[in-house]
């Protein structure tokens, strides 16, 4: 696939940041919030000039690859019909304050993004982008090649779709490292060692052999 568009639905932090890398990137980008387009829009041309505020529904529909940066417990208001087919990178993650208690979510055996997958049951979810702080998106992202660049882990199903985010975190500022299967993605979550890490990629391929979930 020759990635020109990249969606993101969600206009808080995460989605502004990731925003503001894939515009730096040469991406065009399509960006939509909780609020309608019109209420954002204003926003946006601020925070990330040259995005461009759209429905979630077209955004999934305009755009090569989507990034979910809403809070997970909001995914089944995702317009699943319009995301049918696509590359849906997953950047989100379960926060009890936010999202309440959810025992769809918090099943430890189960990656949040898998429950993803299970919903958006035709789409090709990967788990990206969740375990490093907007902060640390912000500011450590570097050119390839470039000094002390950060990782980001990289879990899915798909070798081709693996391929795909694989560059777009490159392109992004960021070394790639893949961990595995869709369900290793539950070492990239909230309670693990991994989550909260902005370490070059050796160090995070050590985080992720020596995972544990913290007690």
């Amino acid at each position: 696939m020759n990635i020109k568009t990249i969606g993101i639905i969600g206009a808080g932090k995460v989605g502004i940041v990731l925003a503001q890398l894939a515009l730096k990137a040469g991406y065009q980008v399509f960006i939509a919030g909780s609020a309608s387009a019109d209420k954002i829009a204003l926003t946006v041309s601020v925070l990330a000039p040259g995005a461009i505020a759209l429905t979630s529904k077209e955004v999934a529909e305009r755009s090569d690859v989507i990034i979910l940066a809403i809070p997970l417990g909001k995914y089944q208001q995702l317009p699943k019909d319009e995301l049918d087919g696509k590359l849906v990178i997953d950047a989100m993650n379960y926060w009890w304050e936010i999202d309440g208690d959810r025992p769809d979510l918090t099943n430890p055996g189960v990656s949040s993004s898998e429950v993803v997958q299970q919903y958006l049951s035709q789409s090709r979810v990967v788990k990206a982008f969740n375990h490093i702080g907007y902060h640390d998106l912000h500011d450590e992202s570097r050119p390839e090649g470039a000094s002390n660049r950060k990782a980001i882990a990289i879990a899915g199903d798909s070798a081709e779709d693996i391929r795909e985010v694989t560059q777009i975190v490159n392109n992004l500022g960021f070394d790639p490292v893949f961990i595995g299967k869709l369900s290793e993605g539950i070492k990239l979550q909230p309670g693990g060692q991994v989550f909260g890490a902005h370490v070059d990629a050796p160090q995070l391929r050590q985080m992720i052999k020596n995972f544990a979930i913290i007690k």
